[in-house]
Order: structure tokens, then C-alpha cells, then sequence
């Protein structure tokens, strides 16, 4: 192999903006937004709601796609 086929085999560098599989950027975003929907939500009031929801008409569905998140994703 001659230098410039060297060259040529390394690997390309990134743009700046790329950030690969994880988001570094989308992962901050997520949790700053989460920690200032936990200070100003009304968590008791939106309890009451998933216990209703879950005791009401609802209920059977929303146990169900519990049920289907926990096993993961569908295999193919």
C-alpha cells in the first residue's frame, strides 16, 4: 500500500453538528424541559388522572400497552 492509498483510507472526520447515535444535544433539551414540566405541573392533580384513566373505560388499554412496552420491541 502506497501513501496515498493510506490517506485515502482514513476514516472521514464528522461535521461539527453531527453527534453520532446519541444526541448529546437532544438529551440535555429533553431533560431541562423535564425538570421544568416537574417544577410547575400539578404532579398530585396529574396522578388522579392516571388513576382514573386507569380505573375507567380506558384501563384495560392502557394495561395492555404497559404490558407491550415492557417486553420491548417487536422482534422482526
Amino acid at each position: 500500500m502506497n501513501k496515498q492509498d493510506r490517506a485515502d483510507a482514513t476514516p472521514q472526520t464528522k461535521p461539527a453538528n453531527v453527534e453520532g447515535e446519541g444526541s448529546y444535544t437532544g438529551t440535555r433539551r429533553y431533560n431541562e424541559r423535564l425538570q421544568k414540566h416537574v417544577q410547575n405541573a400539578d404532579t398530585e392533580e396529574l396522578g388522579e388522572q392516571a388513576k382514573q384513566a386507569l380505573e375507567g373505560e380506558e384501563g384495560a388499554e392502557l394495561r395492555e400497552a404497559e404490558r407491550r412496552a415492557k417486553r420491548g420491541p417487536a422482534k422482526h
